[in-house]
Parts: structure tokens; C-alpha cells; sequence
């Protein structure tokens, strides 16, 4: 391939899965993740919800009335999606058990996670949005992936081409 035609493909990005290290590095990113679990009905519902990724999974801390919460208690099966759809578009892609590590509670260890989570996402004013909220029940659940599966770069994997670029 020529240089120019090597400059061309560069906006693609690495193209396949991630290695541990580059999925670690993109879970520490601020991206938001869908958790997708079954309702009272068994119908999916899908929700976007803050993580932290740590010994191995996904710890997730809804509040103590959040709806979902009562659904993975009752059900663990669960999926997460986060995903970044801008170039070179990454994605992890979990399916998972999740356990109740809390019930509701005020004060518990979701706390320091929650701390985390909140500078992650909203920076240095993380602190201004959890700190009024601590006296709020929440639970602390931990996702334990049964198969985790990732993409980077902006390509069909081969299972998909019918023929080559």
C-alpha cells in the first residue's frame, strides 16, 4: 500500500478487539452504559446508568427506589452496552450476573464507588453533585461478566464481509 493510500485508512482506527489494557483504559473514560434487564413481565428494559469497572466487573449503585434496582434483584441476568459512537468507535459489550453486594443503605461502600464514579464522569464538580445526595439510600450491585466481547475501529468484523475493501 502507498503512504497515501496508508494516510487514507488511518481514520478507521485499529480495527478488531481490544486488549485488556485498551478495553481498561476505555472503561475508565466518562461514558455513560445501558443496562439492559428483565422486568416483572420479562420484557427487556433498558436503563443508562453510571459503572465502575473493578475486580473483574461492573460495580452499578442505583438509588434505593429505582425500579431496575428491584428487577436485577430479583433477576441477575443482565447486559451492559458502552459504547462510544464517535470514530474510532468503540464498544464493550457484557452479558453478566448481577448480585446485590448492598441493600439500600446510607453511608455503606457504594459510597467511596459512588466518589469515583462522580469525579469520572462530572470532573472536579463531582463531589457538588453526590455530596447533597449522600443521605439518599442507594444499593450497590456487582455485574460479574459471563462473556465480554469488544470492538474498536471503524470496519465490519470478517464474519460479516461478503467481500474485501
Amino acid at each position: 500500500m502507498t503512504s497515501r493510500a496508508v494516510q487514507k485508512e488511518e481514520w478507521r482506527g485499529k480495527i478488531g478487539r481490544m486488549t485488556q489494557e485498551e478495553m481498561e483504559a476505555f472503561l475508565r473514560e466518562g461514558i455513560v452504559c445501558r443496562l439492559g434487564c428483565l422486568d416483572e413481565e420479562g420484557w427487556p428494559y433498558v436503563v443508562p446508568v453510571w459503572f465502575h469497572y473493578a475486580d473483574g466487573g461492573f460495580y452499578i449503585i442505583p438509588r434505593e427506589r429505582s425500579q431496575w434496582a428491584a428487577y436485577l434483584e430479583r433477576d441477575g441476568r443482565c447486559f451492559l452496552s458502552i459504547d462510544d459512537p464517535r470514530p474510532p468507535l468503540r464498544k464493550v459489550l457484557v452479558r453478566g450476573l448481577a448480585e446485590v453486594v448492598e441493600r439500600p443503605n446510607v453511608g455503606g461502600r457504594w459510597v467511596e464507588i459512588a466518589r469515583q464514579m462522580s469525579y469520572r464522569y462530572l470532573g472536579e464538580h463531582g463531589p457538588d453533585y453526590l455530596v447533597p445526595t449522600l443521605n439518599e439510600p442507594r444499593w450497590l450491585f456487582f455485574v460479574r461478566p459471563l462473556k465480554i466481547t469488544t470492538w474498536q475501529g471503524v470496519d465490519w468484523h470478517r464474519r460479516y464481509k461478503h467481500y474485501e475493501w
